[in-house]
């Protein structure tokens, strides 16, 4: 797993606002809303990299980025040493093909008007994946990869239930044959239950098909439980990346420890000494200056406020970190 299929390096994506009509009148300036800001992180083949934070902290953005949904403004995406910003035509279908998304919402990102062998044989056909004649039997196999009896090719996706549908959207992207799965939040509207089924077919199809797993969630047990690396976001950028078992275990960033502080726990002392973060996210329209947790940061000092930390190593994890307490713990 030690070679990087996906590399990222300075992704910028900023979405303008309308101007309300105070800024129309006064001619203000367009608001933006920053958030990607200047994200590098690397995927190794092979591997599951988990991404969490909060909710706006830009995750699915990053992720809808990667698949080219959305475009960057600035920076640079390579997978398997392809400049992906610079694909376009035949070239940029061959990407999609190899780096499927599979979304939140299963029965929003299907069509409510086809069967699930209709959808499945579509894919199929346009990447000219399966003789026309050997498409029931090509199907039949992407259902039972994904544990789904043959007869759900019959029928329509409102006659399954939730975790269902997510595995015949997973069948969907596992149809063209990915070397890479971005899964935003694909368990986060499902019962526990059926949150553990589809994690554990995740790891079952990593292992049997070889794949390398984007991983997006805020639910840091399923985060912890499925991946070999984890990111945290906050405001647009990766504020920490490391092994999974030391970022849960050894937390450098003290957006980080609040974040696993505030986790649900049946262990009244566990993380009983971590500080807790404080005040409410930032907006993207106005990200604040230095460190972008500064505001919200127990442990905040005067070049917090002024200077934007780099991603440093840190000693005790073996991971990365963007903190200022890194270089000054280093220094002494």
């Amino acid at each position: 797993m030690a070679d990087p299929l996906l590399e990222v390096r300075g992704l910028t994506k900023r979405f303008p606002l309308d101007r309300s009509l105070g800024e129309v009148l006064t001619r203000g300036a367009r608001r933006v809303v920053n958030a990607l800001n200047g994200v590098d992180l690397s995927v190794r083949k092979g591997e599951t990299l988990g991404i969490v934070g909060e909710s706006g902290c830009g995750k699915s953005t990053l992720a809808r980025c990667l698949v080219r949904l959305l475009d960057a403004d600035e920076g640079e995406i390579s997978y398997a040493g392809e400049d992906v910003r610079a694909l376009d035509g035949a070239d940029l279908r061959r990407y999609r093909r190899r780096v499927q998304m599979v979304f939140q919402d299963p029965y929003g990102s299907l069509n409510p008007r086809q069967t699930i062998g209709a959808m499945l044989g579509e894919a199929l056909r346009v990447h000219r994946l399966c003789e026309e004649a050997d498409l029931p039997v090509a199907i039949a196999e992407l259902l039972a990869l994904v544990r789904l009896p043959g007869d759900a090719a019959r029928r329509l996706p409102h006659e399954f239930s939730g975790g269902q549908r997510q595995r015949i959207a997973i069948a969907r992207a596992l149809a063209v044959r990915p070397d890479c799965l971005v899964a935003d939040e694909i368990v986060s509207a499902l019962d526990v239950s059926v949150q553990a089924q589809v994690v554990n077919l995740l790891l079952e199809l990593q292992a049997r098909l070889g794949l390398t797993i984007l991983f997006v969630a805020h639910d840091l047990r399923v985060v912890r439980h499925i991946s070999h690396r984890t990111a945290v976001m906050y405001l647009g950028r990766i504020v920490e990346l490391a092994e999974s078992e030391a970022l849960f275990d050894r937390p450098q960033h003290p957006y980080t420890q609040a974040l696993l502080a505030a986790a649900p726990t049946l262990d009244p002392d566990r993380r009983a000494g971590a500080a807790a973060v404080r005040g409410e996210l930032p907006s993207p329209l106005a990200i604040p200056p230095g460190c972008p947790f500064h505001p919200r940061c127990p442990h905040v000092f005067g070049r917090c406020r002024t200077e934007l930390p780099p991603l440093l190593r840190a000693a005790e994890s073996g991971g990365l970190a963007a903190c200022h307490l890194l270089e000054s713990s280093s220094a002494s």
